[in-house]
């Protein structure tokens, strides 16, 4: 899912191509995209007076009070095509397509990949109407320490949970608090009112280090063209997809968990003091034989290299 510094890259790229057009109309490839019927659609031009990001969404100001409000989810992606003077917009792609935007120097499509479309367009009126699409988390790197603290130690949740939360903090999902809660050092499943002050200390700083620096690290790669490589998956990521690969920090495999259809990566040797989280469905089948620590992981991992070596062995001609 495109998170707080994909999202502001992707704003950075529409004002500069956007802001100051008129919007001439939206098309939709089919119902699942549209989830507002009032305005109507055919109300959706005029003007872009301005964009916003709403925690992991974009909503787009029109003349009239007017938004555009887009959610892509996990697997919805823009994609800017450029319209030369008097000539036709940019076709919908026949399986991904969701819609497009379309202005007089270029269309603005909406992809999502996948069967299962969860990607959301809205049309509404006014500010109380846009207020209604926030879910009201703070933003992270507009607060101080004091204030992500009391947001933090409201409720008693896990770090992970807490993080990704869009009522607390807005615009962090499972990418990046993967790779704040590497570099805070700490356990995604410590819970939030165990946290001691020195480590609220960690994880605030982290958390505004981690989203600054990606932030201006996509700005610079993405330069003055529009982002087309938008995931979760990115060369220099500490921890998140890099299961089984060295930390940067101290050489040690990288582990990863599913839980509550969603997974957390993370370095037992940075964040854990050594020890394995347990993986909610591995822990299950193997009981009590789940290995503890990393050391007994490695033990495990031997063990079974061992038995499919000679398993191999009687198995040859």
């Amino acid at each position: 899912m495109p998170e707080l510094p994909d999202i502001t890259v992707y704003l950075d790229a529409l004002r500069e191509r956007i802001l100051g057009q008129p919007l001439l109309g939206i098309r939709v490839a089919g119902p699942a995209w549209l989830r507002s019927v009032d305005p109507p659609l055919s109300a959706a031009h005029g003007r872009v007076r301005g964009l916003r990001r709403l925690g992991k969404r974009i909503a787009i100001e029109l003349d009239g009070g007017l938004f555009v409000v887009l959610h892509l989810m996990i697997a919805g992606r823009l994609h800017w095509k450029p319209r030369a003077p008097g000539g036709p917009a940019a076709r919908l792609p026949a399986r991904r397509g969701l819609g497009a935007l379309d202005f007089p120097n270029g269309t603005l499509l909406v992809t999502e990949a996948g069967s299962r479309k969860r990607a959301t367009l809205h049309l509404v009126r006014g500010g109380a109407a846009l207020a209604e699409h926030d879910p009201g988390g703070l933003e992270p790197l507009e607060i101080d320490g004091a204030a992500f603290a009391n947001a933090l130690r409201r409720e008693n949740h896990t770090v992970k949970r807490a993080l990704t939360d869009p009522r607390v903090l807005a615009g962090i999902g499972n990418a990046y608090s993967d790779e704040i809660l590497h570099r805070a050092r700490l356990s995604p499943f410590k819970q939030t009112q165990r946290l001691s002050e020195e480590e609220l200390d960690r994880l605030f700083e982290a958390t505004r280090a981690t989203l600054g620096e990606w932030t201006e690290r996509l700005r610079r790669e993405t330069g003055s063209s529009f982002p087309e490589r938008v995931t979760a998956f990115r060369p220099g990521m500490a921890v998140h997809g890099r299961h089984r690969q060295p930390c940067p920090a101290c050489g040690a495999p990288v582990q990863r968990i599913a839980y509550a259809q969603n997974e957390a990566n993370y370095c037992a040797a940075c964040q854990t003091e050594g020890k394995l989280l347990a993986d909610r469905a591995l822990s299950r089948l193997l009981r009590g034989d789940w290995p503890r620590t990393l050391e007994e992981l490695e033990l495990r991992r031997a063990e079974l290299r061992t038995s499919a070596a000679k398993a191999d062995r009687r198995s040859a001609p």
